[in-house]
């Protein structure tokens, strides 16, 4: 008998309802690429990119696993929305981006095909749309090999974050569809950081995501509070 699998069909569906749109930098993904030179940076001057073989999980339609292999690694994203992997498969066709591959699977059925087979892992904003969280960031820490790097990014857990993320974002400013995100589902940094120590990673740094409304742009910033990154080290 097969092992349940550790996604949501609400979430599935409504990414993959807005999965054509994945790609227009002016659509429902906005957000995504605004913050995606600031997370790819981060990501490579902490475990440069070039020459490893990194995977992205819960890849969607592919924006930050284009730009790791445009970065020189060798990428697979997985996901289990396969319409928004047809989109990321089409985008690297047309971009003619090498060393990129798509696969439609979840992090714990690969990580018992391949485990400790990457020397980086990423699993930006999916953490907070799945049931079990903690599952996931397990697969993670298997996947990637001994003394390699595991990201994550997510939302945090509090008033700030309700009214920023959820509130403002979906509903006043209109950043993000209604509905994206559920503040039951959000994660507290030390609720994160719990998971990743059960599973062999330490947490090496963390840094916040802030968005200034007036200018439109996003930053690197001290403050967790609201969303948040962090980058952890499987230990050897």
């Amino acid at each position: 008998m097969s092992e349940p699998v550790n996604a949501d069909p609400a979430e599935l569906a409504k990414f993959s309802e807005l999965a054509h749109r994945w790609w227009d930098p002016d659509g429902e993904f906005r957000p995504l690429h605004q913050i995606n030179p600031l997370r790819l940076d981060w990501i490579d001057g902490l475990c440069e990119l070039s020459g490893k073989r990194v995977l992205d999980v819960g890849c969607g339609g592919g924006i930050l696993t284009d730009a790791m292999a445009r970065k020189g690694a060798d990428v697979l994203g997985i996901d289990l929305a396969s319409k928004s992997l047809c989109v990321a498969q089409l985008h690297a066709l047309d971009a003619g981006t090498k060393n990129v591959q798509y696969r439609e699977l979840s992090a714990e059925a690969l990580a018992q095909e391949q485990p400790a087979s990457f020397d980086a892992v990423t699993c930006m904003e999916m953490l907070e749309h799945v049931p079990e969280p903690a599952s996931v960031v397990h697969a993670c820490s298997a996947l990637v090999k001994p003394g390699g790097w595991v990201f994550f990014s997510t939302l945090n857990r509090n008033a700030k974050a309700f009214m920023q993320a959820i509130v403002a974002a979906e509903y006043v400013l209109n950043l993000l569809p209604r509905g994206t995100h559920e503040y039951a589902k959000m994660i507290r940094p030390s609720e994160l950081a719990a998971s990743c120590r059960s599973a062999g990673l330490h947490v090496q740094h963390a840094k916040g995501l802030a968005y200034n409304p007036l200018t439109q742009r996003y930053r690197l910033s001290a403050d967790t509070g609201v969303n948040y990154l962090l980058a952890t080290r499987r230990i050897a």
